[in-house]
């Protein structure tokens, strides 16, 4: 295989634009696999919701059909819900053998019975929404839909603290929406200004340092890093925030690539100085990865004046392709104040921006401002995710409401986790075990691989001869293994990323035998040079 590559070309790109390099040179054998550890895309998925979905489509197209029943079975109008529930019943009792009808009656009961949602107006919600012939009303969220959400949000956001239900929620098209409605929001409203300070959490997600610097937003980055270690935030990071000047703190937790959550002392800490030295911080912390850490509590609990939360159904469900996110802010909130607060001139300014809404425009909340941003303002009155998304993102949200006994989130921990020890096991290496890893992602450092398989004079020749920098190439186009690089996510030291949440638990020993293969190849190399 000629590697003759320039690879200095590529230096710049996100990793996710690297990937397709990669995936040219891995597929340069026709009869080989392409092994594509590289994105997080899930290869499981809940399905009891899903079910439950066909099944919902079922009863609502029979509802429809019944408004012009006599005209022909094409034609349907939409229902009025008068008599829905009991034909629902008699539907339940025709149809309970089907999986999904048992899912849709138990969520109704516990709709009534937990959230106080009456069964018929539920009913009425779920079955219009899944036809989708009305626009959203209220556009951030459908009532009820909102309320099973939050609830769910609830229980795993919060962990072992009392939940609060003292917050909103806007349903978004996945974390990236929320994500982007967010900074523009922000903008929009002079919460933040070209120039301005913003703190991110690093290693992260490469988005996080790639949008403030956009020509659009040009915001001067301060990096908190985690310690490459524990990847636990250490005090003298968090005595950065002592800049009056930064203004936003964005946060992955669990950490992206490294697949850690903050630990209770972390959390802790960081929350006693916000809450003591900048209850002016505004805080975003994204939180997609939360529902696979154990006993997971977020900023969102911890510090829920100061913090809004981003949080995709994506990785979780098995649902990328659905686009589920969604934004939660805390009724009681610092971007609130901050928009109180502003001076005068700029008040005028939005009340001109937003007066097609409202006579009263400051009035309008943060929440309410990010939907109306999401549709230009203007189109506010179409603003939301669609009806039949927020159905699936509401049952997704009751299928784990109602699992009391937690065996879908076992099984989605322990699937990740025999992956986890299968790619260490043929890597010939085994981690020291961590409460706080998560294990969706795995970090291979090359210099600690390098370090327990060989020894400290291989390190130091491999960092010498600059021998990562060609590493994922001659790992592609020799195996066919894809892996991102860490550095494309802000990681210090050598390193890869390996998603362990799309392949077979198969694939998974090839990648672990593939990579220590190339590994091997390395050390002859350095013996050879000694």
């Amino acid at each position: 295989m000629n590697m003759n590559i320039d690879f200095s070309q590529y230096a710049q790109l996100s990793p996710f634009e690297l990937k397709d390099k990669l995936i040219e040179l891995a597929q340069s054998e026709p009869d080989r696999p392409l092994l594509d550890a590289g994105r997080g895309n899930p290869n499981f998925m809940a399905i009891a919701p899903r079910r439950a979905f066909l099944r919902l489509g079922d009863f609502a197209v029979s509802e429809a059909e019944r408004t012009y029943s006599y005209l022909n079975s094409h034609f349907g109008g939409i229902p009025d819900g008068e008599g829905m529930l009991s034909r629902f019943d008699t539907y339940v009792q025709q149809h309970g053998h089907l999986e999904g009808v048992h899912f849709l009656d138990r969520a109704l009961a516990y709709a009534k019975d937990r959230l106080g949602i009456d069964k018929q107006a539920f009913l009425s919600e779920l079955v219009n929404a899944f036809l989708g012939c009305n626009y959203p009303v209220p556009p951030r969220m459908l009532t009820h839909m909102e309320t099973v959400v939050k609830a769910y949000l609830g229980e795993e956001m919060y962990g072992h603290l009392p939940v609060s239900n003292q917050f909103d929620v806007f349903a978004t098209e996945g974390g990236t929406a929320s994500m982007t409605y967010t900074f523009q929001t922000m903008f929009k409203n002079r919460l933040l200004k070209q120039g301005d300070k913003i703190a991110v959490v690093t290693p992260v997600f490469t988005p996080y340092l790639e949008i403030p610097e956009l020509e659009e937003y040009q915001l001067e980055m301060v990096e908190l890093r985690l310690d490459e270690e524990q990847w636990q935030l250490p005090m003298e990071e968090i005595e950065k925030l002592a800049d009056p000047a930064i203004k936003l703190l964005c946060v992955v937790n669990p950490a992206n690539p490294a697949s850690v959550k903050l630990s209770d002392a972390s959390l802790d800490i960081l929350a006693e100085f916000v809450e003591q030295r900048r209850n002016d911080l505004f805080i975003v912390t994204d939180d997609v990865y939360g529902t696979f850490a154990d006993d997971f509590v977020s900023l969102f609990a911890k510090v829920p004046y100061n913090t809004l939360c981003v949080y995709s159904f994506s990785k979780y469900f098995g649902a990328t392709g659905w686009r589920l996110g969604a934004i939660a802010v805390h009724h009681d909130n610092v971007f609130d104040d901050a928009l109180e607060s502003l001076p005068m001139a700029e008040k005028r300014a939005l009340d001109e921006r937003y007066a097609s809404l409202t006579p009263t425009p400051r009035e309008i909340r943060f929440i309410d401002r990010i939907v109306a941003e999401s549709r230009s303002v203007a189109l506010n009155h179409t603003a939301g995710l669609s009806l039949p998304q927020q159905v699936q993102m509401g049952l997704f949200s009751l299928s784990c409401l109602m699992d009391a006994d937690g065996e879908y989130k076992a099984a989605c921990k322990g699937i990740i986790r025999q992956r986890y020890n299968t790619l260490y096991k043929n890597l010939g290496t085994m981690p020291e075990a961590d409460s706080n890893r998560v294990d969706y992602y795995t970090l291979l450092e090359l210099d600690v691989l390098g370090r327990q398989l060989y020894g400290q004079g291989f390190v130091d020749w491999f960092k010498a001869a600059n021998k990562g920098q060609d590493f994922l190439f001659r790992l592609a186009a020799s195996t066919g293994v894809i892996l991102l690089p860490g550095k494309g996510f802000d990681v210090v030291h050598g390193s890869v990323r390996v998603s362990l949440a799309n392949l077979t638990h198969y694939e998974y020993e090839l990648i672990g035998r593939e990579t220590r293969t190339l590994l091997d190849q390395y050390f002859s190399e350095y013996q050879a040079n000694q």
